[in-house]
């Protein structure tokens, strides 16, 4: 399959309030229509749901760490404490025009249940994650012959959250496997700019840091 890049007018820093955010967040942002409500599975300590509630999206929120959570409602914004594992099950069908699972898919335990269930309760999910693919994941081990470590993995292979590494090949490929239709797909360099040039999916698979898509229920045939 080939990824064909989109590319989206935005800068990788700067918000056009003047704030400053994640690369990954403004483009996540983006993808989401004015007035929609959300759901951010895993949402740290708020800061993509703070960016979204900016520009006019009703967002809630799940996260796995208590102290995620008190920062959350420090900031108040509409966050409990939940495991996506276990959780999204309880949630009905249809509840959100968007799920999202931001840099959280390689820390769960059933990551292809974990993407149903996205599907299930929204219209559209938008996940992101690091690709293990990068190219200095791949000269770590090669060269250096240990578990890599960067600046957005940097725990060591003993003491990780993650467990289900995965690259952007490898996600494109579960799409495919469970009938996931892949409306944008994105891939981020170091420095959380979109990569500029349209390529078939090796050469994100290669050059980009980070995959982010935006997905939705392919239609079933008939």
């Amino acid at each position: 399959m080939t990824l064909q890049q989109q590319v989206l007018p935005l800068n990788p820093a700067i918000n056009q309030d003047g704030v400053s955010h994640r690369g990954d967040h403004l483009l996540v942002a983006e993808m989401v229509e004015p007035g929609s409500k959300v759901l951010d599975v895993g949402c740290g300590d708020g800061d993509l749901l703070r960016l979204l509630e900016g520009r006019g999206i009703d967002g809630r929120g799940i996260e796995l760490s208590r102290e995620g959570v008190n920062r959350c409602v420090a900031k108040g914004l509409a966050v409990v404490q939940g495991d996506a594992d276990t959780d999204l099950v309880n949630y009905p069908d249809d509840a959100f025009d968007y799920v999202i699972l931001s840099q959280t898919l390689q820390a769960t335990r059933q990551p292809r249940v974990v993407l149903e269930n996205l599907l299930r309760i929204g219209r559209r999910a938008i996940v992101s994650f690091p690709n293990f693919g990068f190219w200095r994941m791949r000269l770590q081990l090669l060269i250096g012959g240990h578990m890599p470590r960067t600046e957005n993995l940097p725990a060591t292979w003993y003491d990780t959250p993650n467990i289900h590494f995965c690259t952007i090949k490898d996600f494109v490929q579960l799409c495919d496997e469970i009938n996931v239709k892949m409306e944008r797909a994105v891939a981020l360099d170091l420095y959380g700019r979109p990569l500029r040039l349209s390529a078939p999916w090796w050469f994100w698979n290669m050059f980009g840091e980070q995959g982010v898509f935006l997905l939705s229920r392919a239609e079933k045939a008939k």
